[in-house]
């Protein structure tokens, strides 16, 4: 009886010294592709304040994405987002937009002009992102959320490519003058039933420059049509599918078959929100409990989003600084409560990845965050935690050439044939 519980006890130990084994070995194999591949995150929102020469992204702020968290973390190149918000469809609007949007092009090219051109540069194509990555630089490229601050002057479009813009989405959370919004499908109200006339120009004047389309918030019927319209691949800058998290920013399957059809790449978001609605919304109402506990310590009075969107610009920095505050001194809390109550994470974001790939391919599937817009998850909570989301790729199968086109050749691929795009049109 000794002799056979012993022969139990070693056949465990050696069960368990090669479990140990294995997982040594695929973190190694990881560590190792993660470090090969160029990882691009195409979409990291910003705050002009964190853009300061005593305030800015060479130090770690308590931002999502910065240079620290970008080299610990192993990610290579963050899309900054020019994004603004969706206003009023007039001159006094689209005139507020466009100054946004100007501060938000300024401010990244001080982070690479000034602040830390020896640690980051800017890139606008596929050739001078591996040439920074050669020089063991961390890469910025730009992103313009929304088209609202372009107005009625189709000009601005070359002046935001001039500032090094190279994907734009027509609209956002609203309906713009270009382009309807996602969001009308939550009461059936359109403004253009799809693209508007002004909207199938700025298509024609993004293709002819080579400014990737992003179809990430416009709604369903102008994305059709923006497939129908472009002459160059689309992009989904930050979207997951429909299927799995049934809310309008993601993409249904008739949506997919056009990428898998006209090409493109769909890059899967890691927004809670988006990846498992029903998951995110147990622990969202478990961590409010907390945050609200927390808030009444403190003698603050938590918001609703839309009631925050309504603040003044101070009075809405002021909310998210004590937020924050509430939230950090929160966490304790919160990593108990994922003890009993499971956060979205690493791998439902890997689900929505494998049900991309079986539906339009390895080639047309990418990776984004929407860091510091909203995204993260347990496990990719920002930069310094995305080797995470490779391992998990290793763990599932993906080979080392499919890990890559995953994190960032896909991408590159695309901005190319944007680009050979462009090129025809100039030369006819």
């Amino acid at each position: 009886m000794k002799l056979k519980l012993t022969g139990i006890f070693l056949f465990s130990s050696l069960l368990g010294i090669n479990a140990q084994s294995t997982d040594q070995n695929l973190m190694a194999k990881a560590k190792k592709l993660h470090q090969e591949a160029i990882t691009i995150d195409t979409h990291n929102d910003i705050n002009v304040d964190n853009f300061t020469e005593s305030k800015n992204y060479t130090m770690d702020l308590d931002t999502q994405v910065n240079l620290p968290k970008m080299d610990k973390g192993g990610m290579d190149v963050t899309w900054l987002i020019v994004y603004t918000g969706q206003g009023d469809l007039d001159e006094e609007g689209y005139k507020a937009a466009y100054e946004n949007a100007i501060s938000k092009f300024e401010a990244i090219h001080r982070l690479t002009d000034q602040y830390a051109p020896e640690r980051i540069g800017l890139a606008t194509n596929s050739e001078e992102v591996r040439k920074l990555v050669a020089e063991d630089k961390k890469v910025a490229m730009i992103g313009v959320e929304n088209a609202y601050p372009i107005g009625t002057d189709l000009n601005r479009i070359q002046e935001f490519y001039d500032r090094g813009a190279r994907y734009m989405s027509l609209s956002h959370n609203g309906h713009s003058q270009f382009s309807d919004s996602n969001t009308g499908e939550e009461n059936d109200e359109w403004l253009h039933n799809g693209l508007s006339d002004l909207g199938k120009e700025a298509l024609a004047e993004m293709n002819r420059l080579g400014i990737m389309i992003d179809v990430s918030h416009p709604s369903k019927e102008a994305i059709k049509q923006m497939f129908e319209f472009s002459k160059a691949p689309l992009i989904a800058s930050h979207s997951s599918a429909r299927a799995l998290g049934d809310v309008s920013r993601n993409l249904d399957d008739e949506l997919l078959e056009l990428f898998k059809q006209h090409g493109g790449v769909v890059q899967t978001v890691a927004f809670r929100s988006y990846l498992d609605p029903e998951k995110y919304q147990v622990f969202a109402d478990s961590s409010k409990l907390i945050y609200e506990k927390k808030a009444k310590e403190m003698n603050f009075k938590l918001l609703e989003r839309d009631s925050v969107r309504e603040l003044s610009n101070e009075e809405r920095k002021e909310y998210y600084t004590t937020y924050n505050q509430i939230r950090t001194e929160s966490k304790p809390e919160i990593e108990k409560l994922k003890e009993r109550v499971d956060p979205v994470n690493v791998s439902d974001f890997v689900d929505h990845i494998d049900y991309l790939v079986e539906k339009i391919g390895i080639n047309h599937v990418g990776i984004s965050s929407d860091f510091d817009g909203g995204g993260g998850i347990d496990g990719w909570d920002d930069a310094s935690e995305t080797l995470n989301i490779t391992v998990e790729l290793v763990k599932r199968g993906y080979s080392d050439e499919e890990i890559k086109k995953l994190w960032g050749e896909n991408l590159l691929r695309v901005m190319d044939e944007v680009s050979a795009v462009a090129e025809t049109i100039q030369k006819s």
